[in-house]
């Protein structure tokens, strides 16, 4: 991370997640954007402050509620709309994420006003800010990417999810085969015949638990084992997929209520070590 000054701090990184192609965190107070274009998606929230701008001569704002969706190849500018400036969070998205067909209808309602829509974009973001935890980005990036679809072929944005148990079998089949190698959710796409978004849905549907989550808790499942079986916590973690020993506690802590360390010390004590 870099501070030029305390008005101005950024943070940028390109995860590991088919279709992101950046991350851009940032803080301003004063400095204003001249017109400019990208070539991805502009997918952004602001978390503090407000932010104006103008896309295809026409003026338009962000207060924190709202999810913004600017289009590649289309001028924008930007600056801040109130005193104490603006603090963002911003997801570039490339053409795999969402499509050219949708560059007008981002032209003319750029500005979404969807507290769901706000919520999982923010969710997105938490997950992307975690190494380790990029299926959970990818599976929740997904479902922004459907919503976001909707909104602009002006289709009913809630819809019932469509169930699918074989298709949600077999997902977990995948998921159980690669819990130390892991997939990503395009991965699995390709390999089930299905879309990504489709994916999740018919695995939540049927479980009542993300793709990610049903992952993360078999890696955890497996780690319990190996600590009772005396190995480190940083072995362990290396030995169940997950990206380092702090990723490993993070999950460990969620679902069993104590760090790893603590569980392996437990389960000394339990064996008549004590």
């Amino acid at each position: 991370m870099t501070a030029e000054r305390s008005e101005r701090t950024v943070s940028a990184w390109r995860p590991r997640v088919p279709g992101v192609v950046e991350v851009f965190h940032a803080r301003f107070t004063e400095y204003a954007y001249p017109m400019h274009v990208h070539d991805a998606w502009t997918l952004l929230i602001v978390d503090d402050g407000a932010v104006r701008y103008d896309l295809d001569r026409h003026e338009h704002g962000t207060p924190h509620d709202t999810v913004s969706l600017l289009p590649p190849h289309v001028p924008h500018n930007g600056s801040p709309a109130t005193a104490d400036g603006f603090r963002k969070r911003v997801l570039y998205l490339d053409g795999s994420r969402l499509g050219d067909d949708l560059i007008g209808a981002a032209v003319d309602r750029p500005d979404l006003r969807d507290p769901l829509l706000r919520l999982r974009v923010g969710q997105v973001h938490s997950a992307l800010v975690r190494p380790g935890d990029e299926l959970e980005a990818e599976s929740r990036l997904t479902l922004v990417g459907e919503r976001l679809r909707a909104h602009l072929r002006s289709r009913d944005v809630i819809g019932a999810p469509r169930r699918d148990p074989v298709l949600a079998r077999r997902l977990r089949s995948l998921l159980d085969e690669r819990v130390v190698d892991g997939v990503t959710l395009e991965e699995a796409g390709a390999l089930l015949s299905a879309h990504p978004a489709h994916l999740v849905r018919a695995f939540s549907g049927a479980y009542g638990i993300a793709p990610h989550q049903y992952l993360m808790s078999r890696r955890v499942g497996r780690a319990r084992r190996l600590l009772l079986e005396g190995q480190s916590p940083s072995g362990v973690a290396v030995a169940t997929g997950f990206y380092d020993q702090a990723h490993l506690t993070r999950h460990f802590r969620r679902l069993v209520g104590i760090t790893p360390g603590r569980y392996r010390r437990s389960g000394r004590e339990s064996d008549g070590s004590r």
